[in-house]
Parts: structure tokens; C-alpha cells; sequence
């Protein structure tokens, strides 16, 4: 099959292992003008010298764009809104991020006139479909390259000897072949010595926690304020959404808060193992639903909670940009509406405890809940509901009982 014409295209770049030899192969392969694209998410360090590095390799243009408080916003906090997590504890810190990144990249392409668009998510991974699903949809007709369903590279080894051979500078040895995503929600390793489920993780890899035994023997107390639903402030300081997290990022990564090792179940159908830091997710987690408890109405919580499984696996297989996920966010926002309040966690050793919530508008009544005596509730209503509520369980166990007679 021949390659595509291609003049520019834009390249999701991040300056690790696969992109920077993308870079190099995309002009080798295609003879076109590279337009490398990295987005700001809250890598840290890891943005330095990007832009010099990206040129050194071949770069035609370099644009760098620091989307962090949309990031959150727009897409984190969204995500909290709906407690989003997949198959149980993952909370989706890469795959919430694809979405914002594509969209940014399909902007640039635009910009400068590019017909096609690449990405180092390789073939059997869960970023090539959350790539490309939203390029198509932000986008229609873009040219897609995945140079891992092309190229004859069949593994990072073989990438990082190609790099050598094009003296293409790498983060990456075959000491250390594990691979690393960070932004502001957390960081994931893959790969490498993590590919056998059994080794457990070298300390030496995680970034943003302390290992438990070594936090403090402290434990340290704060607050986070919700308004309808979205996180405003920490300590009652007001935040903007970027500096929130970092801050709670900072304080829960000082008591080893928000480590997971996991195995999951990959959009294309393999498994695979993942190890993630989620330090300020986790507290604005728990957090929320603490306020929730106080001020969602019951059936409203669980019919939003019925849905969460569906808008958790649709984050996790790329369908931001999609007619449900629309739906679904519009629903989601409507049983915000006065989720506002409190929440008051304590931190120590590996665990985030809420210890205590607090809302203007709470729905939960101490006159009615309390086990002292009390006027408000007549405890013999109870005898009527519940005869009402046993009654097909009487009538199921009578006619159970019929057929054994039978029998």
C-alpha cells in the first residue's frame, strides 16, 4: 500500500523514546516538514530544553502551549464530577489527558495548514485509539501516521538503537526501559521490568510520593471547599483549578497518599499492568463524595452512580468527543447543582481518611438520624413500610413453598 502525500504534519511530541525517533522517521519515511506539537499538562522538568531538543532533530516549526488550567478545568474536574474509575481504582489520569492534548494538536494543525497528524502511542495500547477517535471527530478527513502500525521497530530496544544510530538524544537505556506519563492528575509507569505483575516496583521509581513507612509520623489535617460540585478551595484559600491540584498533589505526595499498582483491562483486549501516582486525585476523590453525601438527594446519587461505570469506560476508550459522552456530562452536571460544602480529610502514612464534612444546604437532619429520643419521626410509620416492601418477598416464599408440597 503507497504512503499517503504527505507536506507537514503535526507531531504529538514530548521529546521521551518514541517521539524523538518519530520525529527523524516521519522525515526519512515521508519527506515532509515535521511540526512538532507538546502540550503543558504539569510535566514539570520535563518540558525543559523541549523546543531546543525537538529542533535538534529535525523539527520544522515547535509549538509549545500551556493548557494546564483548561486542562483541569475543563477535563479533570469534569471527570471528579462523576467520580470517574476505572474497573475499581484507576482514576484515569492518562486517558482524561488524551483528549485535550488531541484537541490542542488539531488546533495547531489547522493553524499551520498540516494534512496529517502523528502520535507515538504504539499498536496495542489504549493512546492510539484515544488519539485518533478524537482527531476524527474534531477534525474529519485529517490524515492519520501511527508509525508503530507501520515502521519495522518492533521494540523499544529497537528504538533506542535506532536513536543511536541517527544520534537522536534519548531519556532511556535499556537499564531503565520502563516508560513514564505525568501531568498535574498523576503519573503512570509501563513497561519494561513492570511487565512481569509479580516484581514488585523499585522505590526508586515514583516521583510524586514518599514511600509510606518513610512519610511523616504525623498525621497532617485540611479542608476542601466544593462549589456545585467543582473544588475552589484548600485551607479556605480560593485556587485557581491548576494551582489546586498541585498544591493537593504536594500534600498528599508528602504522606505517600494516591499510589496503585493494577492490572487492567486494556480497550483493545489484553491486559496490562500499570503503576500510577495519583496524590491530589485521590483527595478530591474522597473528598467530593463526602460533600455528596451530605447534599445529593438519594436517587439522584444512585442513578448518577449507575451511570459512572459507562462514563468512567468511555474516558478510558477515547469517546470525549462523542454524542453520549455529551449526554452523559449534561447529566452529570445537572446532579451537581448543590453539591456544595466542605470536606475535611486527614492524611498519614499511605492513607486519606475524610474525617468530617460540612454543607450550608445539607440534607442530612440530626433531628431525624439521631438515636436519642426525639419528636420529628414516629419509628412505628416503619412497621407499615416495611410490611408493604416484604410483601412480593411473602408471596415469592409462599409460592416457593407451594411447589416443594407439590413436589
Amino acid at each position: 500500500m503507497s504512503k499517503p502525500d504527505i507536506k507537514k504534519v503535526v507531531l504529538a511530541y514530548s521529546g521521551g523514546l518514541d517521539t524523538s525517533v518519530i520525529l527523524t522517521w516521519l522525515r526519512e519515511e515521508y519527506g515532509c516538514e515535521v511540526v512538532a506539537f507538546a502540550a503543558d499538562l504539569g510535566q514539570g522538568d520535563e518540558m525543559d530544553g523541549l523546543r531546543e531538543k525537538a529542533l535538534r532533530t529535525g523539527a520544522g516549526e515547535v509549538h509549545i502551549e500551556d493548557i494546564r488550567e483548561e486542562f483541569v478545568r475543563d477535563f479533570v474536574f469534569p471527570a471528579l464530577k462523576g467520580n470517574a474509575v476505572y474497573e475499581g481504582f484507576y482514576l484515569l489520569g492518562t486517558s482524561i489527558a488524551r483528549p485535550i492534548i488531541a484537541k490542542a494538536q488539531i488546533e495547531v494543525a489547522k493553524r499551520v495548514g498540516a494534512d496529517a497528524v502523528s502520535h507515538g502511542a504504539t499498536g496495542k495500547g489504549n493512546d492510539q485509539v484515544r488519539f485518533e477517535l478524537a482527531y476524527h471527530a474534531l477534525m474529519p478527513g485529517i490524515s492519520v501516521i501511527a508509525p508503530w502500525r507501520e515502521w519495522d521497530l518492533g521494540s523499544r530496544t529497537s528504538l533506542i538503537e535506532y536513536a543511536r544510530e541517527h544520534n537522536i538524544p534519548i531519556p532511556v537505556t535499556k537499564d531503565k526501559p520502563y516508560s513514564s506519563d505525568r501531568n498535574l492528575l498523576h503519573i503512570s509507569y509501563e513497561g519494561g521490568i513492570l511487565e512481569d505483575p509479580w516484581h514488585e516496583p523499585d522505590e526508586s521509581m515514583f516521583t510524586l510520593t514518599v514511600a509510606p513507612e518513610d512519610a511523616p509520623d504525623k498525621s497532617d489535617y485540611l479542608t476542601v471547599d466544593f462549589e456545585d460540585g467543582i473544588p475552589v478551595a484548600v485551607d479556605e484559600e480560593p485556587l485557581s483549578p491548576a494551582a489546586l491540584l498541585e498544591r493537593l498533589n504536594e500534600m498528599g505526595g508528602r504522606h505517600g497518599v494516591g499510589r496503585l499498582d493494577m492490572v487492567e483491562n486494556r480497550y483493545i483486549g489484553m491486559k496490562s499492568r500499570g503503576v500510577y501516582e495519583t496524590p491530589g486525585g485521590t483527595i478530591l476523590h474522597l473528598a467530593h463524595r463526602a460533600v455528596e453525601s451530605l447534599t445529593m438527594d438519594r436517587e439522584v446519587m444512585h442513578l448518577r452512580d449507575s451511570l459512572t461505570p459507562k462514563f468512567s469506560d468511555l474516558i478510558y476508550n477515547g469517546y470525549w468527543f462523542s454524542p453520549e459522552m455529551s449526554w452523559l456530562l449534561k447529566c452529570i452536571d445537572e446532579t451537581q447543582k448543590g453539591v456544595t460544602g466542605t470536606a475535611r480529610l486527614k492524611l498519614y502514612k499511605g492513607a486519606c481518611h475524610v474525617v468530617g464534612r460540612k454543607a450550608p444546604h445539607s440534607l442530612y437532619m440530626p433531628d431525624f438520624a439521631t438515636f436519642e429520643e426525639e419528636s420529628v419521626f414516629d419509628q412505628a410509620d416503619s412497621t407499615g413500610f416495611i410490611k408493604v416492601n416484604a410483601l412480593r418477598l411473602r408471596i415469592n416464599a409462599m409460592l416457593e413453598a407451594k411447589k416443594r408440597k407439590k413436589d
